[in-house]
């Protein structure tokens, strides 16, 4: 790398790749990162539902146009304009003292914060909360992209999960190209570089190394989903093929809920559900720091099993609206037969993420997967563990050890 910059595609702009991109180019490389998202985040994503999404939602569910128009700009949405649900990671955890210091970094810049409210499970047969937690040992096992270590800081983005990726995405030395995904990577030999083909068939750049953190990039379901071959051949990397031919995923719908009130039967803003084959936990969204709090959100993740047993059914595509309908009436269902003070929400939505949910790590102490030869790396949290934390040891190490290959040109 020494007398001129080296040119590096980060593919994919979840916390990983986001993560990578940063630690990249304050090493001087000049790093261009492609998303087919509108926007950053990946499982760090929010969504932002518009009045009139809110509108058409009360319509669809029997509620007059007049009640509507009558209804107060509170119960309708956030700040007048629109309502925000972090609908993915819900927050994080740190152990590793290097993680840590990132994590400072962002708190005080401002991007995070510690979300200090206490959590709990709660017992479907006995409908009583159980094991507050300070007294739970076992709730880092649970399912998510995050875990609860004992009396470990909960941070959260502020003002939402993804300024974490956005800032990173839009630091000096990186260029992001949102939607714009990348339909093929092809090693040219006589160049010693990687070129780059976006979905339409179009060039989009040469590169001296590529990082993916998206596991579209090599993974089977890109062809499931899409019908076409996925974007890396794994006989360019003989190495390395047999740990990405296939990485074990699960799926989880998630349902957002908004409230005109509290829901005061609930002690706690998280909590597990412990016998229960539907849910596996509750957020409540608008208690976290710098989130607005004039009506009161929820979201409630399903069990792996719940989802893989629905895309069993309807398959791997986006799923319908009436799917999601359906899904959404069964977890909220779940929800009020915890005998909990449920109400009625004024808003109502399910969203499915696929394959958010690593079930192995591949990678183990490596961290990362790496070809030097080639001068690829791939990264994210299926290469250490299925948490936030994990995805930034990944995003680390891939992007250390690029950064050294580059050195070497």
């Amino acid at each position: 790398m020494a007398g001129s910059v080296s040119r590096v595609a980060v593919i994919g702009s979840g916390i990983s790749g986001a993560v990578c991109a940063s630690l990249l180019a304050r090493n001087g490389v000049s790093v261009t990162l492609f998303e087919s998202a509108r926007g950053p985040g990946g499982r760090m994503s929010y969504r932002k539902l518009h009045n009139c999404l809110v509108f058409e939602f009360l319509v669809e569910n029997g509620v007059t146009e007049i009640d509507v128009f009558h209804m107060s700009q509170r119960e309708i949405t956030e700040e007048g304009k629109e309502l925000f649900f972090d609908h993915g990671a819900p927050l994080f955890t740190v152990s590793n003292p290097d993680v840590l210091d990132i994590v400072s970094e962002w708190e005080s810049r401002g991007l995070v914060a510690e979300w200090k409210e206490n959590f709990a499970s709660f017992d479907c047969i006995s409908r009583k909360f159980i094991e507050f937690e300070q007294e739970d040992n076992d709730i880092s096992l649970m399912f998510l992209n995050f875990c609860l270590e004992g009396l470990s800081k909960k941070y959260v983005g502020v003002p939402v999960m993804n300024s974490i990726c956005r800032a990173l995405s839009h630091e000096p030395g990186v260029e992001s190209k949102f939607g714009m995904g990348v339909g093929r990577l092809e090693w040219l030999d006589e160049k010693n570089l990687w070129s780059l083909t976006g979905l339409d068939g179009q060039n989009i750049g040469n590169f001296e190394g590529v990082i993916s953190s998206d596991k579209n990039t090599f993974s089977k379901r890109f062809t499931d989903v899409t019908g076409r071959p996925p974007p890396l051949d794994l006989n360019l990397l003989p190495e390395l093929a047999a740990k990405l031919q296939d990485v074990p995923v699960s799926s989880c719908f998630v349902l957002m809920l908004a409230f005109s009130e509290p829901l005061s039967s609930i002690p706690v803003k998280g909590f597990s559900f412990k016998n229960s084959e539907v849910l596996r936990w509750a957020f409540c969204d608008s208690s976290k720091p710098g989130h607005s709090a004039t009506s009161e959100r929820w979201v409630l993740h399903s069990t792996m099993e719940y989802a893989n047993g629905v895309v069993s059914q309807v398959g791997l595509q986006k799923p319908s609206s009436s799917t999601l309908a359906k899904v959404a009436e069964e977890l909220f269902i779940e929800f009020q037969r915890t005998g909990l003070t449920i109400p009625q929400p004024f808003f109502k939505k399910a969203h499915r993420w696929g394959s958010a949910f690593p079930a192995a790590s591949i990678a183990g102490e490596e961290k990362c997967l790496c070809d030097r030869k080639k001068r690829i790396a791939i990264c994210g949290d299926f290469c250490v563990s299925p948490t936030v934390e994990g995805a930034i040891l990944s995003a680390m190490a891939a992007s250390s050890k690029l950064t050294e290959i580059l050195t070497c040109l």
